[in-house]
C-alpha cells in the first residue's frame, strides 16, 4: 500500500511505485506460468517437425534470405561464435529484468507500462506456443544448419528428449527478439537523450543472434514483432 509521503514525493507528474511486494509475485506468477505452459506443448514432437517443414517452405516462398547467411559470418572463427551463443544463453533475461529494476526504480509510470505489455506479448505467444508447436532451424536436417550451441557452447538446453527445464519446440514466436525489442522500446520512451535510439541495437544483434545460432526462423522474429505492435497498439502509453 503507497504511504501519503510517497504520494506526496511522487506528485502529480511522478506517479507513486507500485509497490514492491507485489510486483515481485506478479512478475514471478507470470515467469511460472509461462514456463509451466511452455512444458505443456513440449512433446509435441511430429507437429512441431511438421510445422517446421511448412515455416521453412514458406520463408523461401516469400524468398526470404536463408539463415545460413548469417550463420556463415559466425562460423568464420570460434571467437564469433562462442560470442553469439554466450549472447544467447546470457543476456535475454538479465536485460530484461534490468530493464524492469530501473524502471521500477525511475520511471514508476512507464514501469507498469513496461510490466503490461511484456505480460501480453507473453501471453499471446504461450497460445502461440501451444496451438502451433515449431522445431527451431537448428533441429530441421533441411535447413543444413550446424547447431552452434551444442557444437561450439555455450549451450542452455540439453537433448529434446530429456529437456525438461525448456520447450524447444515453442521458436514461434521468438521472446528473445520480442523482449529484446521492447528493451529498446521501453528505455527510448522513457528517456529523452539524443543517443537513446542506439538501444535498437540491442534487438538487432539478438535478430542476427538468434538466427546466426539457428535457433529461429525469420518468421519467429516477424511474429514476435506483430505481436509487440498489437499490444502497443492497445496498451496506452503513459504520460511523460
Amino acid at each position: 500500500m503507497t504511504t501519503r509521503t510517497e504520494a506526496a514525493a511522487a506528485g502529480p507528474d511522478r506517479p507513486a511505485r507500485p509497490p514492491l511486494v507485489r510486483e515481485l509475485l506478479l512478475v514471478t506468477g507470470l515467469f511460472l506460468v509461462y514456463k509451466l505452459g511452455r512444458q505443456l506443448a513440449a512433446d509435441h514432437t511430429g507437429e512441431a517437425f511438421r510445422n517446421a517443414h511448412r515455416i521453412w517452405d514458406l520463408e523461401r516462398a516469400f524468398h526470404l534470405p536463408g539463415e545460413g547467411a548469417v550463420q556463415s559470418l559466425l562460423l568464420h572463427g570460434d571467437t564469433p561464435v562462442h560470442m553469439a551463443n554466450a549472447y544467447y544463453a546470457t543476456v535475454h533475461f538479465p536485460a530484461t529484468a534490468g530493464l524492469l529494476v530501473w524502471l521500477y526504480l525511475r520511471r514508476p509510470a512507464h514501469y507498469v507500462w513496461t510490466r503490461r505489455v511484456l505480460a501480453a506479448v507473453t501471453a499471446a505467444a504461450l497460445v502461440l506456443h501451444l496451438t502451433f508447436p515449431l522445431a527451431p532451424p537448428r533441429m530441421l536436417a533441411e535447413a543444413g544448419l550446424v547447431d552452434t550451441a551444442r557444437a561450439f557452447g555455450p549451450s542452455v538446453y540439453g537433448p529434446p528428449k530429456t529437456d525438461h527445464l525448456s520447450n524447444q519446440f515453442a521458436a514461434m514466436p521468438s521472446l528473445h527478439f520480442g523482449w529484446a525489442l521492447m528493451v529498446a522500446i521501453a528505455l527510448i520512451m522513457a528517456t529523452t537523450s539524443r543517443r537513446r535510439w542506439l538501444w535498437l541495437l540491442h534487438p538487432l544483434l539478438t535478430l542476427l543472434v538468434i538466427v546466426g545460432t539457428a535457433n529461429h526462423y525469420w518468421l519467429d522474429a516477424i511474429a514476435a514483432a506483430a505481436l509487440l505492435a498489437l499490444a502497443l497498439a492497445v496498451i496506452p502509453l503513459p504520460r511523460r
